[in-house]
């Protein structure tokens, strides 16, 4: 299973929201790019970048995003997401040098996006982001609530090509009390591989996503506050024990 350490960017730092709430803000560096570096040294093989900016439509973090793909985009694998609302959006994130860019509220919005999309771009390189409120998808950064069930955008956007689904429980986010695995297990049974995030706590939280069979777990609070290292976070995202 793949661990991915997430860095979210907000007016060019490096923040961790809690249960998607802007207001609830805590900083945790003002270099998104050495946090990076950081992480690659010990060991990460992706990393999952967020431009909060863009998805909250309050600017854009583009240029750091850009330092950052530079500095540690031969070495690592960055999963790119915020505010991909177009399929020029798209194209510059995959030129920037992402490996994977994830599309949220245009693949729950627009039924047409995800199969120009998967048109466009090699398929490999595309994943869909689907952010949860009691079941339903919410938009923009998470500011807004839809009609749309996760389950159904999933299965719509299976259909269309998409291999990868990023999965969030939102009200789970930044509370360290534990991903929603069944949930995460439920989506993967359309067929595709699913990245769990929300609520990680610890290695065993990691193991645990390992051993359910998902494709992957982001890691982001509780790497920053020391709750976990990644080095336990990589070793038990091959379900094996700490040591």
């Amino acid at each position: 299973m793949d661990l991915f350490p997430a860095i979210d960017i907000r007016n060019g730092r490096v923040v961790r929201l809690t249960q998607g709430e802007p207001a609830r803000q805590t900083i945790y560096g003002d270099d998104p790019v050495a946090v990076a570096e950081d992480f690659v040294q010990q060991g990460a093989r992706w990393i999952h970048v967020v431009d909060l900016d863009r998805a909250l439509g309050e600017g854009s973090n583009v240029e750091v995003v850009r330092h950052l793909l530079r500095q540690v985009g031969n070495r690592a694998k960055v999963q790119l997401g915020g505010g991909l609302r177009s399929l020029d959006l798209v194209r510059g994130a995959l030129e920037l040098g992402a490996a994977r860019v994830v599309i949220g509220t245009a693949a729950a919005m627009d039924n047409e996006f995800i199969p120009a999309a998967v048109r466009a771009f090699e398929p490999e390189r595309l994943a869909v982001g689907l952010d949860v409120r009691q079941g339903f998808v919410a938009l923009r950064g998470w500011t807004e609530a839809s009609s749309r069930r996760a389950s159904e955008v999933a299965d719509r956007v299976v259909r269309a090509g998409i291999r990868v689904l990023v999965y969030t429980d939102i009200n789970r986010d930044g509370m360290l009390g534990g991903p929603d695995l069944a949930g995460a297990v439920v989506l993967q049974m359309n067929g595709a591989r699913v990245i769990a995030s929300g609520g990680v706590a610890n290695a065993g939280d990691i193991r645990a996503a390992c051993e359910a069979g998902l494709a992957g777990v982001i890691v982001g609070r509780a790497l920053y506050e020391g709750r976990v290292s990644l080095t336990e976070g990589l070793s038990a995202a091959q379900c094996a024990p700490v040591r």
